[in-house]
């Protein structure tokens, strides 16, 4: 299955409200994918999300140690990639859709890539209850 890497905060907030990823490209893809949270934490996006946090309806985590790190913790469904949208999180230029989003009860550690990449179907989530 295919997945995507995305920095933390941005990682947790998918699976917290957050429907749209930016990106500065285009893709084609669409269906099930892993979220991966990368090795790299993205201060100003943090403060960026505590400063909207009442616009965003989110309570984001007080401790650094609280997000997981260079694993996949999740998957969603994508099902557009946009250059307009009416989510409080779009800014662009591109917006990957994503729904259905399903945190893993435990995070897997996996070494992320840049882009959309490959994971092994070594993964299996669980149902929903």
């Amino acid at each position: 299955m295919k997945a995507l890497s995305l920095k933390q905060p941005w990682a947790w907030a998918i699976f917290h409200g957050k429907d749209v990823e930016n990106r500065k490209w285009h893709s084609k893809y669409r269906g099930k994918l892993w979220i991966h949270a990368s090795k790299t934490f993205d201060w100003e996006g943090y403060h960026w999300i505590i400063t909207n946090e009442n616009r965003l309806v989110v309570n984001l985590p007080l401790s650094i140690k609280s997000f997981a790190m260079g694993a996949i913790i999740g998957r969603v469904n994508m099902v557009d990639c946009v250059k307009n949208h009416g989510s409080r999180w779009f800014f662009g230029p591109y917006g990957f859709v994503f729904e259905d989003p399903i945190i893993l009860g435990q995070p897997i550690p996996y070494k992320g890539q840049l882009g959309i990449f490959e994971v092994p179907d070594l993964i299996k989530i669980p149902k929903r209850r």
